[in-house]
Formats: C-alpha cells, sequence, structure tokens
C-alpha cells in the first residue's frame, strides 16, 4: 500500500464530507515524525548504530496509539501508512485514542536475547520525550511481544523516573495486560463475520468459509467463528493448506500443527473424524475456493488483479491489512463482493488495548467474559453504523468507514 494511496483516500474522503482544505491537510500528514540513531553495545564488544521511528498521526481524540514492529523492512514511508490507519481503525471503533506507530529497522532473529534487550532499551530510551500513557501508548507489533513491552516500559522509567502503568499495552497478565489481548483481533473478525451472516440473513452452519493465514490472527478467528457455528472448509498458511467440502474440524487440526505437523498435510474433517478425502491448497489457490466468506489473515496485497477475477467468494473480510490492491478492488466491486475492510474487520486488537490502559489508567477492571462481550459488541455496533452509512450514501463499506471515521476525527478537530 502506497502512502499516496491512503492520503488520497483520506482527501477525497474529506472532499465529499465538504471539510476545510485545512482540516482535511492536518487529516492527511502526521502530526510528528521522530526519527532515531542510537546505538547498542553487542556481546562482542563492538558498537552497532540503529534507526528507529515513531510516527504520531493524529491525536485529536486521544493519546496516540500503536504499534512497535521490528524488522528489516522498517521505513519510515510504511510507519507513516500506520500510523495513519490506526487514527481511522480508532475512529471507527470509536475508541477515545489517536494513531500513531514505531519501529526498528533490524532483524531480531540475529540478536541475542541480551542484544535484544539492550537495544530495546536503547530505543524506549529514544523516544522517552515524546510517548506517556496520556501522551502516546505503545504496543506490540511485528517481532515484538509482551517481554519486548516490559523492557520498553522499565527503560522508559529508569529515563523519565516515572511510574505510569498505562504506558504500554500488550503486556504480560502478571505486568498489567489483560486474558482477552492474544484472542482479541481474531474475536473481532469472527464477531464482524457473524454480523454480516445476520445482514444475509444466513445461519452461521450455513456459510462455508476460507481463512489464508494460521498464525495469531487465523487461529484465533477460527476458533472462535468455530464455536459460532461456521463453516470451515478451508485453511492455508505460507506453505499450503487442506481443504474439504465437508468442513474442518478446526480443534483436531490445530492441535496436530501445535504438535509440529504441517498444515499442508493434516485434515480432520467434521463429519468423518480424521480423513484421507482432503485435498491440498496452496497459500495462493486457497484465495479461489469456491466459499461464500474468504477471509486474508495473513500478509498485505494478496489479491491484485492477475488474480482477482479468479475470487469466488461473495464476502471478504480483511483480517490483513490491506490485502486488496486498489486495481483488485475495482474488479471486485464491478462483481458485487462485499469487502469488511482492514480498519473495521481488524480493529478488535486495539479495542483490547484501550480495554487493557482503561484497566491500568483508570482501574476499570473487566472480567474476561465482561471483555469478550464488550468486545464483540463494540465491534458489531461499528459494523452497522458503517454498514449504515454505506447504504445511506450508496458506498462501499471501505469509503463508508472512512467517512465513519473522518467524520470523528473532523469533529473532534
Amino acid at each position: 500500500m502506497a502512502l499516496n494511496h491512503i492520503e488520497n483516500l483520506i482527501e477525497k474522503t474529506g472532499k465529499k464530507l465538504k471539510l476545510s482544505d485545512n482540516l482535511i491537510e492536518q487529516l492527511r500528514e502526521p502530526q510528528r515524525i521522530v526519527e532515531v540513531n542510537f546505538p547498542v553495545k553487542m556481546d562482542s564488544g563492538e558498537v552497532e548504530v540503529f534507526k528507529g521511528y515513531r510516527v504520531q498521526h493524529n491525536n485529536f481524540r486521544g493519546p496516540y496509539k500503536g504499534g512497535i514492529r521490528f524488522h528489516t523492512q522498517v521505513n519510515l514511508e510504511e510507519v507513516k501508512i500506520l500510523s495513519a490507519l490506526m487514527s481511522l481503525k480508532t475512529a471507527v471503533v470509536n475508541i477515545p485514542f489517536g494513531g500513531g506507530k514505531g519501529g526498528v529497522l533490524v532483524d531480531p532473529k540475529k540478536l541475542s536475547t541480551s542484544e535484544l534487550k539492550r537495544l530495546t532499551y536503547a530505543y524506549a530510551k529514544s523516544i522517552s520525550d515524546f510517548i506517556g500513557e496520556q501522551k502516546d501508548i505503545p504496543a506490540p507489533d511485528v517481532n515484538t511481544n509482551p517481554q519486548i513491552m516490559k523492557w520498553f516500559k522499565d527503560s522508559f522509567e529508569k529515563e523519565t523516573l516515572r511510574k505510569e502503568p498505562g504506558l504500554i499495552t500488550g503486556k504480560a497478565e502478571k505486568d498489567g495486560g489483560i486474558k482477552v489481548r492474544d484472542e482479541a483481533t481474531g474475536l473481532g473478525g469472527a464477531a464482524i463475520a457473524l454480523e454480516v451472516a445476520n445482514s444475509m440473513k444466513r445461519k452461521p452452519q450455513d456459510l462455508t468459509v476460507a481463512i489464508q493465514g494460521f498464525g495469531n490472527v487465523g487461529t484465533h478467528l477460527a476458533h472462535h467463528m468455530d464455536h459460532m457455528g461456521f463453516k470451515i472448509v478451508a485453511i492455508a498458511d505460507v506453505d499450503g493448506g487442506v481443504t474439504h467440502e465437508d468442513g474442518l474440524d478446526y480443534h483436531k487440526t490445530y492441535k496436530k500443527l501445535r504438535d509440529g505437523e504441517p498444515l499442508k498435510k493434516l485434515c480432520f474433517c467434521s463429519l468423518h473424524g480424521e480423513s484421507k478425502d482432503c485435498c491440498a491448497v496452496g497459500a495462493k489457490e486457497i484465495l479461489e475456493e469456491e466459499v461464500d466468506i474468504l477471509i486474508p489473515a495473513a500478509v498485505g496485497d494478496q489479491i491484485t488483479s492477475s488474480n482477482a477475477n479468479k475470487i469466488r467468494a461473495k464476502v471478504i473480510i480483511e483480517m490483513a491489512n490491506h490485502p486488496i490492491d486498489e486495481d483488485a478492488q475495482k474488479i471486485l466491486e464491478k462483481k458485487n463482493v462485499l469487502i469488511v475492510p482492514d480498519i473495521l474487520a481488524n480493529a478488535g486488537g486495539v479495542l483490547a488495548s484501550y480495554f487493557e490502559w482503561d484497566e491500568n489508567v483508570n482501574g476499570q477492571k473487566l472480567s474476561y467474559e465482561k471483555a469478550k462481550k464488550e468486545l464483540i459488541d463494540k465491534m458489531q455496533s461499528a459494523y452497522k453504523e458503517v454498514d449504515r452509512v454505506s447504504k445511506k450514501k450508496k458506498c462501499t463499506l471501505r469509503e463508508a468507514a472512512y467517512q465513519v471515521a473522518i467524520s470523528r476525527l473532523a469533529s473532534a478537530a
């Protein structure tokens, strides 16, 4: 996804909403870009300098909010795009956060645990003036986790001499995190799928589903959709997967996968138990399965002009960030495919982050079951509002989601 694409979408939406040019410009551009170069002592004794970013896109509705990634592909354009998407995502699900994003250009797999800790400490120290539980709240993202978030918080507190329980989210439960966090994005996507089924006046058990991606998001998504009654007939990860028209037994398949067996060699069918009647399916080919609901939950730009005409699903729920490119979007629109956009579909994670932050800062504790119910309710409420705007304005769900988000941002300016 190119930066100019997201900026053009914001500008186009702003003009449809008759916002002033000045306000549109404020919504297009990040409010602050922090670029840092910081030294880290390696185990060898040598010192290496790493580049990091924190882009604070918009805080009209509340503190900046967004993850931190450690990756070899981190660059300023990517971080700017993701920070803008966070502003839109928090607005579309109507929580009092803005949008931000951060990252370090590094391959964490090449670092020892002690090197990774020192890198995290140094990065947190370098941006400590710009973050805080009422200012900018980081979280885990690609190649970061609760342990790294703990190091990040420890470094901030050592540097600033301030204790801020809500500085970060995505913490381990023992460090102030909440139980629902790990499953939140997948649970939110399942809640959206259930609302889509209701809007289609179809029962979940009558709808077939294919899921591309079987990491944290895909597995939790499949788990909750299975319990809601959806018929999951195809699952694939980066190395491929399986499909069976009778449906797959998610629980047995996931257990075997956790035991170390490759997904593409597994099949536990809902009606027959362990079966040899399954068909292998590739990571790309799964997108072309004849199903009611297709869910890309892996990486971006999976559906392009080269395969959009081969898509046979009636509904696509974008659990990955930007899985459909601009050309493919136009093709799918002509085919009347309903697309639930990423800024709505995968917002369950930031909702859970809000629950965690609120608990840390204000003491508003939620039980696990209450947090799950609250998350489902908020996701479905957001979908209903976007769907209402889509029908009223006779536009796509993506256009409607942008209108809902930008209207809320503009109202808070």
